[in-house]
């Protein structure tokens, strides 16, 4: 049955071959648009399995970089019972590097508490040296620096190398790589330093890293960290805007001089603004106490709050790749239907000849499931080379993961989609007898 069914199929080869290549093209979409979503959990997982600690930061700030928290807080939080070490971080973005803008892969500069960093029984960047060495003591108050082999590949860079970062000059003193697109795109230095280059308010750090000591549980020691600071007063240790994001200072004088402009300093608008001033005054006191002062984050944390980004892509990806498989349906269809109508002849004699109505849906089945199964393995196979392809051509911007499970699920179905398109032809013919078939044909 499936050599008479191939043979069927390669009696009109060009209608097949549109047919394998309409869904060789759905396939091979599926396969690129999907490794876009398993490229960010791939990453995801290998990034946040190498940071086994906690990181507190301010609430609902999304990554530390836009995250303040007051210096001395990170001192409260190594007497904490349960944890071995706490390190202050601070989280600057690198304008320019080179004299080139940093918008595309973005570079962050890294200030870190060298003494805590060396105290960590397991710290990014200092474990992951592939050339020279990791900041010391002798570092402190240096404009010695460590950076990614992306980053020092990027600028033909180094050990030993000077980088010119926001007007300062670095020196390389090594390199690090983790292979994770997240992680490779910081440049390590001592936290005063980059407290110096950023700008960065004397009395805030970004966030605090906590290294557990094993003896409290990470869920129990997250709760004790944020009951300790609960209910802390938000003027105790907000930043002034103009410090923290020196945008927020522009932003302000322009909005001054747009109200200046409109007209809109009469004494109607003041009068009215005073009598509102009281009312927004307590507002303000009312929301000036915080529940949670300070949010803490484990590893898995992170990886929830960018699964629920990449589920948000999942959508927009099976909107596009229906688009393709609606295409591929109709093309096998339309296929499968001429086949059968230019062999009705066929199957009346076939049918006169003994073949059961079950004998004739199974050869249609054959021959759509063949198309399936093939468009599956080209479209598999296009796909997969895609991404390689994409990966070696942006190796610092893009992730993509063509996971086995996903090149398995795509031919399955494949092969499924394949039989439900020839399952509409098969039943129309099964329908006819064997004289209505010949009469027909």
């Amino acid at each position: 049955m499936l050599r008479f069914a191939f043979r069927n199929l390669m009696s009109r080869p060009v209608r097949s071959i549109l047919a394998l290549l309409g869904l060789t093209v759905a396939i091979a979409g599926m396969v690129g648009l999907f490794s876009i979503a398993t490229g960010i959990d791939d990453t995801v997982g290998k990034t946040f399995a190498r940071i086994p600690g906690l990181a507190a930061l301010q609430p609902g700030a999304p990554i530390p970089l836009f995250s303040r928290l007051p210096a001395e807080w990170a001192d409260e939080i190594a007497k904490l019972p349960g944890v071995r070490t706490a390190r202050r971080e601070i989280w600057v973005r690198a304008q320019l590097v080179d004299g080139k803008p940093t918008f595309s892969p973005p570079r962050f500069l890294f200030g870190t508490d060298i003494d805590a960093t060396l105290k960590l029984k397991k710290a990014v960047y200092r474990d992951d040296i592939t050339s020279g060495r990791f900041l010391t003591k002798d570092d402190l108050g240096t404009m010695n620096c460590v950076v990614s082999r992306t980053i020092a590949d990027a600028f033909l860079k180094k050990v030993g190398d000077t980088l010119r970062v926001d007007g300062f000059n670095l020196t390389i003193v090594g390199i690090y790589h983790t292979g994770s697109l997240l992680l490779d795109v910081a440049i390590v230095l001592d936290g005063a330093v980059v407290r110096q280059i950023g700008q960065f308010d004397a009395d805030l750090i970004s966030s605090v890293y906590i290294e557990p000591d094993g003896t409290v549980s990470s869920p129990q020691l997250t709760e004790e960290i944020r009951q300790h600071f609960r209910g802390r007063h938000a003027n105790d240790w907000r930043a002034n805007a103009v410090t923290a994001f020196p945008e927020a200072g522009a932003i302000n004088m322009l909005n001054a001089a747009a109200k200046l402009l409109q007209g809109k300093t009469d004494a109607k608008t003041d009068s009215q603004r005073e009598t509102r001033a009281p009312a927004a005054s307590e507002s303000a006191t009312d929301q000036e106490v915080v529940e949670d002062a300070v949010e803490v984050r484990s590893a898995q944390d992170w990886g929830d709050k960018i699964a629920e980004f990449s589920s948000d892509l999942d959508i927009f990806l099976y909107l596009m790749t229906g688009i393709g498989v609606v295409i591929a349906l109709l093309s096998i269809l339309n296929t499968m239907l001429m086949s059968v109508a230019e062999r009705l002849i066929e199957f009346g004699v076939l049918k006169a000849n003994g073949w059961s109505a079950w004998d004739v849906m199974r050869l249609i089945t054959w021959e759509s499931a063949l198309l399936g199964l093939s468009g599956g393995v080209l479209g598999c196979t296009t796909g997969w080379i895609a991404v390689q392809i994409v990966n070696a051509i942006f190796p610092t911007k893009l992730h993509l993961y063509a996971s086995p499970g996903l090149l398995l699920f795509s031919l399955i179905f494949s092969t499924v989609l394949g039989m439900i398109g020839g399952l509409y032809p098969a039943i129309w013919a099964l329908r006819m007898s064997p004289m209505e078939a010949i009469r027909r044909g």
